[in-house]
């Protein structure tokens, strides 16, 4: 059985850091950068990519609609 393994993209520049999508994780996936985007918010990244499943939460969440979601099927 295929199993399914998801990807995220933050648009950082966009990114205000408001952390809804690292409580709507529900895998701990994302995390707020130490670092600082151009305006100076601490812009949301995938920390453990290993452990993302593609469930699009954080994006549903996402006020400004920065996150884009991506989902592949793995061979196990």
């Amino acid at each position: 059985m295929a199993k399914i393994r998801g990807a995220i993209v933050v648009d950082t520049e966009k990114c205000k850091g408001c952390s809804l999508c690292v409580v709507a994780c529900p895998t701990k996936v994302i995390s707020l950068a130490q670092e600082v985007n151009g305006k100076g918010y601490n812009y949301a990244y995938m920390e453990n990519s290993e452990s993302c499943i593609g469930c699009a939460s954080c994006a549903l969440v996402c006020p400004d609609s920065v996150i884009t979601v991506y989902k592949a099927k793995v061979e196990a």
